[in-house]
């Protein structure tokens, strides 16, 4: 902490101050490249600390990404004024947009998942509730197939080859991204 006295900080304040430095630094690193000396560290504080408020490096890679998940679901949420269709290509926008703004730290995020088997399980479970949401919006009852399943789901991790490649070349504009992502659920539920 720099300028002025040395404040004690309470539970929850240090919890939040905490969590910022290990946004700030899972965007910069993977999760194994950083100890929990390092995170402490950086964090201004003593590793025992660190240990006090997260009693591993999982649980505290947990934590950071469940702040930003919880961010991202409300940004997120359908506007259930909007037909179905608009549902999703504004929660893709809104996606697309915040993970624009996050470009590095996603694509660290995707280098972690392999790491972190509860991070691997999060994503299934997000990718599962976030299938069955565009399934329950788009496709009629009586025409949801095992096909179509299958195509929403292939379609979210399909994003992430998108969301990696726009993020390395940066030369499309992200509402591009976001029609492009919509237009091929589309396609691959017309297909299916």
């Amino acid at each position: 902490m720099s300028g002025g006295a040395y404040r004690r900080l309470d539970v929850d304040e240090r919890r939040t101050q905490l969590l910022e430095v290990g946004t700030e630094l899972f965007s910069k690193h993977s999760f194994e490249e950083l100890s929990m000396a390092e995170i402490a560290r950086a964090a201004g504080i003593s590793k025992a600390l660190l240990y006090h408020y997260f009693p591993s490096k999982e649980e505290f890679f947990k934590a950071a990404l469940a702040e930003a998940a919880a961010e991202l679901a409300q940004r997120t949420a359908p506007d259930e004024s909007l037909p179905p269709l608009e549902q999703v290509r504004a929660s893709t926008r809104a996606f697309v947009a915040w993970i624009g703004a996050r470009g590095p730290a996603y694509l660290k995020l995707l280098q972690s998942v392999g790491a972190v088997p509860e991070l691997r399980e999060t994503m299934v479970a997000i990718r599962n509730l976030t299938s069955a949401r565009i399934l329950d919006g788009l496709v009629p009852e009586s025409e949801r197939t095992p096909a179509k399943r299958a195509a929403v789901r292939a379609w979210l991790w399909f994003m992430d080859g998108v969301l990696a490649d726009w993020i390395e070349h940066g030369d499309r504009d992200a509402d591009a991204v976001a029609d492009q992502l919509v237009a091929s659920l589309v396609a691959l539920l017309e297909a299916a």
